[in-house]
């Protein structure tokens, strides 16, 4: 089985090739069918390698050649696939097969649907690398992989010059967040004299270093997590990233690019359990980023906008967890949120397709009854991502909130419990404002209005499904329910090294009747939040004021806490300004000026020397006899 674990990231790397040369004089259903078909053959040699290492409980690696050699030092370049690569390249390729399929129908109209395609299947390759790679390079190679199809397909539509201005912000903010993980990788290199995953994650090698030093190396890679993975102070490029189309949100930006710092946090367990400072630091940034962008999204009235901001409080919870220690719960409910968010970023593209571009919930409304599939679609979504009993997204934020009470203490508990109420909060707000009440569109949005073509509703539908069955993949013990914690047990040879202060493996072996009870207190408070919102923006049809209605504390949090504008006074202006000194004073005076003066020196010099040719032939004998008589004062002398 390992000669085909190359053919994994192979497939969608040809795709690219064949797309990115040939696609334009292709029709647009070969090109769309040879990009999707790509990753569906990914999609199927990863279900034959997760079927091995589910018989043999083994690892499958694929040495493929040298890559860097230095005296006795060398890399090879080899991809690993153990439970958890495995799983996240069903994760990557599974949902990526949908979102090709999906844009076949979004982005047939598009003239740029050749290169979109190729860039999906560019990313899809990179982010193969990353979570495939079997030491920090190959993982370092697919991360900045990721980072520059991110950039590519933000800025998609580069007409726009403000999707060209997202593009550029996320690429530099996830370049700061990368030369911390590059220092990272440095400093363990230093310490470790590899960078192989199995030679760095020796429990007993780990345990003899310098906790101090251990403790730098993960706060670096967690530095290069925050930039990829949207933390504070690294998260503002998310939300702007919704100027790409919306398949590259649900693709990149919701199911897999930004899972990539988790997936690293938890590759590294053995090196993170033994710092606890370290742990510590995750733990709050997360909370905090929670916290933090859940209230923005309470004032958000752009529908991606809305689902951005979910997406930065979602990964801030997973955070939580890995600070907890709780490795598993983590990636439990990245299987989860990849699943019901894919769902609900797809299924806004519906709406936004349907309505013409139409991306605020403030001009839509009614949309239940005019787009009933969708309208289906955008509920499991919400109801997913809520927390509704039963739900996939109930089984994995449920544990979240399990592990931070048992590990953080009561206060946590409730400060990550108020996060996800408030998740609730602008979830139903976004849900009863833009499908519940009356039509506010224009006539021509009226006009335009259509359910998704089959390309469209397919792969909703599948989404859907894992939407609503997806928490069955990890459901505690005290629900009795077939297989219990199977995600924790499949994860459990990855994480059996871990010694953080959770259980690594998640819940289930905890007080059932304290879990229980954790479960109906989060539970009865979703639902009457859910109620609430529901009266509020259904029944007595409140909409969102305008911006320039807002005011006080609403106003502040409508402007995202002026974050931006922060980063603008303190980063940008002084870059620009400084950019603009050098070019206007030391380019074009000192730089310019020294090069120009060399040639008008030149020049003049050569003037001079042009008066000597006269074409007068005593004047040249002059010059003879002057050159001789010089030449015999010179040697006289010596």
């Amino acid at each position: 089985m390992a000669h085909m674990l190359p053919l994994i990231p192979a497939f969608p790397l040809i795709g690219f090739l064949i797309v990115g040369l040939f696609g334009k004089n292709l029709p647009k259903t070969v090109t769309g069918g040879i990009a999707s078909l790509a990753v569906l053959a990914s999609f199927v040699v990863s279900v034959l390698v997760f079927g091995e290492i589910s018989s043999t409980h083994h690892a499958v690696e694929s040495q493929m050649f040298t890559w860097l050699k230095a005296g006795d030092w060398n890399i090879g370049f080899s991809l690993m696939a153990d439970q958890l690569s495995g799983w996240m390249m069903l994760i990557v390729t599974g949902i990526g097969f949908l979102i090709h399929v999906y844009s076949v129908g979004y982005m047939h109209d598009d003239e740029g649907f050749h290169k979109f395609f190729a860039y999906l299947n560019l990313f899809v390759f990179s982010m193969l690398l990353l979570i495939m790679g079997s030491n920090f390079l190959i993982l370092f190679f697919g991360w900045e992989g990721v980072g520059l199809c991110s950039y590519l397909l933000i800025g998609f539509w580069y007409d726009n010059a403000e999707y060209g201005k997202a593009a550029r912000k996320a690429f530099i903010m996830n370049r700061v967040g990368d030369l911390g993980l590059l220092l990272g990788i440095f400093l363990m290199f230093t310490q470790f004299g590899s960078v192989n995953f199995s030679d760095v994650f020796q429990p007993e090698l780990v345990a003899s270093k310098d906790p101090g030093v251990i403790t730098a190396i993960c706060l670096l890679l967690f530095v290069g997590a925050m930039g990829k993975s949207a933390q504070i102070p690294l998260y503002t490029w998310l939300p702007d990233a919704m100027a790409g189309p919306t398949p590259v949100s649900a693709l990149i930006h919701a199911a897999t690019m930004v899972t990539a710092g988790i997936y690293m946090v938890v590759r590294s367990n053995v090196l993170y359990s033994a710092s606890p400072d370290a742990m510590a630091v995750v733990a709050g940034v997360g909370l905090a980023t929670s916290l933090f962008a859940a209230v923005i999204g309470l004032r958000q009235n752009d529908i991606k906008k809305v689902l951005a901001y979910s997406t930065v409080s979602q990964l801030g919870l997973m955070f939580l967890a890995l600070g907890m220690g709780a490795y598993a719960t983590a990636m439990f409910h990245v299987t989860t949120h990849a699943f019901f968010k894919a769902l609900l970023f797809l299924g806004s593209g519906a709406v936004i397709h349907a309505l013409h571009g139409e991306q605020d919930i403030r001009n839509m409304g009614g949309l239940r009854k005019m787009l009933p599939f969708t309208y289906a679609i955008m509920l499991i979504g919400t109801l997913a991502i809520s927390g509704f009993p039963l739900l996939s997204g109930f089984f994995s934020k449920d544990e979240i909130l399990e592990q931070v009470y048992l590990n953080g203490g009561t206060l946590l508990w409730g400060i990550s419990l108020i996060s996800a109420l408030i998740t609730v909060t602008y979830m139903s707000r976004m849900l009863f404002v833009a499908f519940h009440g009356e039509f506010r569109g224009t006539h021509e949005q009226a006009h335009h209005l259509h359910k998704p073509g089959l390309s469209m509703a397919v792969p909703l539908g599948i989404l859907a499904v894992l939407s609503v069955f997806g928490g069955l993949l990890n459901t505690p013990h005290f629900l009795h329910l077939p297989s219990p914690q199977w995600m924790a047990e499949w994860l459990k040879p990855v994480l059996d090294h871990a010694h953080g202060a959770a259980d690594a493996h998640g819940g289930g072996h905890h007080d059932s009747g304290l879990a229980l009870q954790l479960m109906a207190v989060a539970t009865v408070l979703s639902l009457a939040v859910m109620g609430g919102c529901w009266w509020i923006y259904s029944q007595k049809k409140h909409l969102p004021v305008s911006d320039a209605a807002q005011e006080g504390f609403t106003k502040v949090v409508a402007g995202k806490f002026y974050v931006d504008e922060l980063y603008d006074w303190l980063f940008v202006r002084p870059t620009e300004y400084l950019s603009r000194f050098l070019h206007d004073v030391y380019d074009r005076l000192v730089v310019d000026g020294l090069v120009n003066g060399l040639g008008k020196g030149v020049v003049a010099l050569s003037g001079q020397l042009r008066k000597l040719q006269t074409g007068n032939i005593e004047t040249y004998l002059l010059g003879m006899v002057l050159g001789a008589s010089a030449l015999l004062a010179v040697l006289y002398m010596l």
